[in-house]
Parts: structure tokens; C-alpha cells; sequence
């Protein structure tokens, strides 16, 4: 398949090119003219590279001319900063994408991959492990865009037969991922340890997350591009290890694939942190025949070892 990423040069974007590539398909990367490309230049003689804003019609409406498959991974946000600007929030992120799905239904885009949010969308959980039919009570501004924009897939395929699949990721970590960025505990905490600066903890270190290796996330995407819903399949999957983890079992975890010991302050707790948040997977399982195949530990050993 003839297959664009939105979002394609970031660190999700590009271990999903590097699947869609292994296994044949066409790819076609688009991002900002500041992104930075260290995490495609292996892929570059493999893909085309398409550059500017994701607000620039005319330029989505380039970008996914001659497409089949659309992956759309690009936010302006992140969840501890969406609630600051939360009309920049909606405008950047969901106009925006609506803008998309216009080019994808005059184009003749066969299918949008939507990368939501396992962790935001749910909110405080009444169940844990989550499954989809969850309620969906978002807290923070992140979820509420990241679940409008799986009303308006639903929406665009009511309307004009856009096929669609949602991803609602855990928190998915790697190779990659940015150690002096502000979103990925597993990133955040191996950059200080790395920088022999302290690990700030929001709370007691005991809420607990789904962790998933990045590769899996990215196998997980090429499946649905091929995956058929037919009239009453799901749309919408969880994709997560299964299993939680604790902030302290996260840096207890990094500290034995370092060898040292970090330091780790605590601060008071956040609001948008709610205290478990594990996914249901069993819907993946059944109906993508996915499972994840990377447990954490040796995870954490590719990944620490990227970075030595």
C-alpha cells in the first residue's frame, strides 16, 4: 500500500516507517521544515519526505494525493500542557485534522490510522485493565481533543465511507525517544540518570502505567492498515503491554539495565495524573492477531543500550 505518515520524522512516526517498509509498503513522510531528521535518515533513499505545517491546506491536500492509507500522528500538545491554551488545543489539533479528512475524501484515501491516547481518553478508571467500552471521561484537554477526533473519523465514515482505525496507545517507549524531552517517564528518567541530575516525581512514585516497547506500537499499526472491520468489527483498539507498572518499579527497572543508583525527589501530585491506568488488549489480540512480543525488561535493555 501507498501509506503517508503525518508526523513521520518523530519517534513513533518513524519506527511505524520502518515496519511499513520491512514489510513493503510505500511510504511517504511528512513533518515540519524544524523536525528534526536523525530518526529517518536510514529511511530517506526508502521514502519521500514531505515538509511544512500540518494547519497548511493546500499542503495536507498535497501530501495525501495518490495515498491509500493516511497515519495521523502529529499534536501540538502534550497532556500536562493542553489544559494552559485549551482553544489552541482544539484549533491546532481538531480543525486541523478535520482539514486532513477533507483531503483524504477528495483524494481518494482508502483509510486513516489514528494514533490516540490509552492514557487521556478515560479518564479516571472505574476498571482496571481498561477495556474500550470504558467510559470516556477525559481530565486533561489532550483527551478531549484526541476523542473528538475519533467522533469525527466515525463522522467522516458515516458521511463518506472513509474507513478509519484508532491506536489508544499506553505509553509507548524506545529507541528514539527524545531523553531531554517533557513526555515519557521511561525517556525522561534514563536522560537524568545519564546526566547524573535528580528524578522529580509527581506524587509517591506509586501510580502505575502501561508501558509498551516501541516496536510493538509500530507492528500494531501496519497490522491495521490491513485489518478489514467489515460491518460491525471494531475500529477502536487499546494497544498496550496488558500490565502495569509503578513510577518506582519504572526507575528500579532503569537502574538495574544502568548499573547506578539515581537520585529521586518527590513533589506533590497532579491533578491530570490519575493513580492506574492499564489497557485491555484483549480486542488487538482477537481481532488484529497482535500481541506484544517486547517484555519491558529486555525492553529496557535496547533502549539503554541506543544511548551508551
Amino acid at each position: 500500500m501507498k501509506c503517508l505518515i503525518l508526523g513521520g520524522a518523530g519517534f513513533l512516526g518513524s519506527h511505524i516507517a520502518d515496519q511499513l517498509v520491512a514489510c513493503g509498503h510505500e511510504v511517504r513522510l511528512f513533518d515540519r521544515f524544524e523536525a528534526v531528521k536523525t530518526n529517518i535518515q536510514h529511511l530517506l533513499p526508502r521514502c519521500e519526505l514531505v515538509q511544512g505545517d500540518f494547519g497548511n491546506h493546500a499542503i495536507i491536500n498535497d501530501a495525501t494525493r495518490g495515498m491509500e492509507v493516511v497515519y495521523h500522528l502529529i499534536s501540538t500538545t502534550l497532556p500536562k500542557t493542553s489544559n494552559d491554551d485549551m482553544a489552541f488545543d482544539l484549533s491546532t489539533n481538531v480543525v486541523s485534522t478535520l482539514a486532513m479528512l477533507d483531503a483524504c475524501v477528495g483524494n481518494g484515501v482508502k483509510k486513516v490510522v489514528f494514533i490516540s491516547s490509552g492514557g487521556t481518553v478515560y479518564g479516571t478508571p472505574e476498571v482496571i485493565p481498561i477495556p474500550e467500552t470504558h467510559p470516556t471521561n477525559p481530565i486533561c484537554s489532550y483527551g478531549i481533543h484526541k476523542l473528538a477526533i475519533e467522533k469525527y473519523l466515525h463522522l467522516y465514515h458515516y458521511l463518506h465511507g472513509l474507513e478509519y482505525g484508532v491506536m489508544r496507545v499506553a505509553n509507548p517507549y524506545g529507541e528514539r525517544q527524545r531523553p531531554d524531552g517533557a513526555q515519557g517517564a521511561v525517556a525522561v528518567f534514563l536522560g537524568k540518570m545519564l546526566r547524573d541530575e535528580p528524578i522529580e516525581i509527581w506524587g509517591d512514585g506509586s501510580v502505575v502505567r502501561d508501558y509498551l516497547y516501541v516496536h510493538d506500537v509500530a507492528v500494531a499499526a501496519e497490522k491495521l492498515a490491513g485489518y478489514a472491520a467489515g460491518q460491525d468489527g471494531p475500529r477502536t483498539f487499546n494497544i498496550g503491554a496488558g500490565h502495569g507498572l509503578s513510577l518506582l518499579q519504572v526507575i528500579e527497572g532503569l537502574s538495574k539495565a544502568l548499573g547506578k543508583t539515581p537520585q529521586v525527589r518527590f513533589s506533590p501530585a497532579r491533578k491530570l495524573d490519575v493513580p492506574s491506568n492499564v489497557l485491555d488488549i484483549s480486542a488487538a489480540k482477537e481481532h488484529l492477531k497482535w500481541s506484544p512480543a517486547v517484555g519491558f525488561e529486555e525492553g529496557l535493555r535496547r533502549t539503554v543500550a541506543c544511548y551508551l
